[in-house]
């Protein structure tokens, strides 16, 4: 059925290229469907990003290496404008600090197979004022131009009311149903073959991913890049153990909804589900690993605004929350049952007993707060924050195959003092 489906898919997709590339359709002006250059489609690489402001407007100008098939739309509670386009590569800068123009900074990578985005972060209302991309003349490339003109926060949100209402015009629309169960359709299409062994199935979530960056470190280092280099380390050394099957949440640099996290979980019928970070703050001097549970009220502050950042990455990737169903915000707000919050808390003690022996850990290596992803009523879940970005040691052991290693041991040996108590393995 989803081989049928991708197959008419790409056949409607030519032949909407062919349309356009015949007839010179133009999607351009339709403010809630993809506009599209009149070159060949073919992987294109945005590799510049320029803010201005002139006579009261704020333009974004981007440089693209090729054709560029795109679409906009606005979100409001925080103001984003949020620009989705056929997959494209980046070589683009971190955003700057200082805000421009009324635009705080932007985040871009891959939203899903196929779909690039780029979430500007807007300090007021804006409206799309023009949209047009300028082909190449002396410079090898084109450029994307979008004009943002300041508005009311009622005319905002009723242009963006509007936008939700009307059907999004253009093949690659998408669908907000689509996007809510992609992730598990693709897990459902070949169902995990841990599901028939007898092990342990432990879900390994690397979190953040595609437009979703994480923290940044004082070098450089990308939360989501480092937690997935660790979650492929850890996963060889559990499964290298015979007792436990692990499944990653994503294998790439993608993004994935908060929920769909969840729900791969609980499709795997896991066993536990870890959820793996790297912490930034402000304060430079603190480092060590801390593991999390989930919990009504937070252990301390820094819990609190921790879980307060990581609930927001579907904020942060452009996702409208206004939108959701209540079957699925459910999902986001809902307690845990008891029960699990108690076996959580068990696992979590297990780990740090293990993690404390061979790297370095926070003085209160065990706190708890209100995560979201850890909101899966019948799976034991924790969120291990590896280290601090923000700490120059940290990171660089972060970065390390040794590090990952270690963590990976002791992640083995909690998993073992979890559910095996009183029997002994060779390691």
């Amino acid at each position: 059925m989803f081989k049928l489906r991708d197959h008419l898919i790409k056949l409607l997709l030519f032949f909407t290229m062919f349309y356009v590339s015949v007839n010179g359709l133009s999607l351009t002006g339709m403010n809630n469907g993809f506009a599209q250059s009149s070159q060949e489609n073919v992987l294109s690489v945005i590799k510049n990003l320029r803010l201005g402001v002139h006579d009261a407007k704020t333009r974004i100008v981007m440089d693209v290496k090729g054709p560029i098939t795109y679409r906009y739309f606005l979100l409001a509670n925080p103001y984003r404008l949020v620009l989705d386009m056929l997959e494209v590569d980046f070589e683009l800068n971190p955003a700057p600090r200082n805000s421009t123009g009324g635009v705080l900074g932007y985040r871009f990578g891959l939203l899903k197979p196929g779909i690039s985005r780029v979430v500007v972060d807007l300090s007021k209302p804006f409206l799309v004022d023009k949209h047009f991309i300028i082909k190449p003349g002396a410079k090898p490339h084109s450029r994307l131009v979008i004009d943002l003109i300041p508005t009311t926060r009622s005319k905002f949100l009723a242009y963006v009311r509007k936008l939700r209402n009307q059907e999004v015009v253009g093949l690659l629309k998408l669908k907000s149903e689509e996007q809510k169960q992609q992730t598990v359709q693709e897990f459902k299409k070949k169902p995990p073959q841990e599901k028939i062994s007898k092990s342990k199935v432990i879900v390994l979530d690397p979190g953040h991913g595609g437009v979703d960056p994480g923290a940044i470190g004082i070098q450089g280092t990308y939360e989501k890049k480092i937690v997935l280099m660790a979650a492929k380390s850890i996963k060889k050394i559990l499964s290298k153990s015979g007792r436990y099957n692990v499944i990653l949440t994503r294998k790439s640099d993608r993004f994935i909804p908060l929920r769909n996290r969840v729900a791969i979980a609980r499709h795997s019928q896991a066993d536990l589900f870890i959820s793996l970070h790297a912490d930034s703050i402000k304060n430079g001097a603190v480092r060590g690993a801390t593991v999390y549970t989930l919990s009504e009220n937070a252990s301390d502050r820094e819990a609190a605004q921790l879980a307060e950042r990581e609930n927001k990455s579907d904020l942060i990737a452009g996702i409208d929350l206004n939108a959701e169903s209540k079957e699925v915000t459910d999902i986001l707000i809902d307690l845990v049952q008891r029960e699990t919050m108690n076996q959580s808390a068990v696992f979590a003690g297990a780990v740090v007993q293990e993690i404390t022996k061979k790297i370095k850990t926070h003085r209160r290596p065990h706190k708890f707060a209100g995560f979201a992803v850890l909101k899966a009523l019948d799976i034991p879940s924790i969120l291990l924050e590896m280290g601090y970005l923000s700490n120059i040691e940290d990171e660089t052991l972060l970065n390390t195959n040794a590090f990952q290693k270690k963590l990976g041991l002791a992640i083995l040996q909690g998993l073992d003092r979890y559910f095996f108590k009183g029997q002994t393995f060779k390691y």
